[in-house]
């Protein structure tokens, strides 16, 4: 099926969210996490401030430019002496975590309340 100039089919796009437990911005991460939403991620990310956590469970892909992305907040965040994790953190979805190793390295949970614990 051809898409229509401009449309793209739901599971190509990214949506983000964002609540709050006390001062830590959990942002919920839907969608496709690549090259061609790079931009979008970033300005969403620069705004949550030093303490965050990433649900990915909602994502469908992620590339190594993404992952670039989430290491410089996960970086930024421990300078600043905030809080940072990742939950539900799909191998499937997301195996650029596990290829470059970082999956030893990164804060990740299985659930949000790990993460706040």
């Amino acid at each position: 099926m051809r898409m229509p100039a401009g449309e793209e089919p739901e599971a190509a796009t990214l949506r983000l969210t964002t609540s709050f437990v006390g001062d830590v911005a959990v942002i919920t991460v839907e969608g496709f996490l690549d090259a061609t939403r790079r931009e979008q991620f970033a300005e969403y990310l620069s705004q949550a401030g030093p303490s965050m956590i990433l649900d990915l469970s909602g994502v469908t892909f992620m590339d190594s430019r993404a992952l670039g992305l989430i290491i410089h907040h996960w970086q930024a965040s421990q300078a600043a002496g905030g809080r940072f994790a990742l939950v539900g953190v799909d191998y499937s979805r997301s195996k650029v975590i596990w290829i470059t190793g970082l999956a030893k390295v990164l804060p990740l949970y299985d659930s949000l309340d790990e993460a706040l614990a």
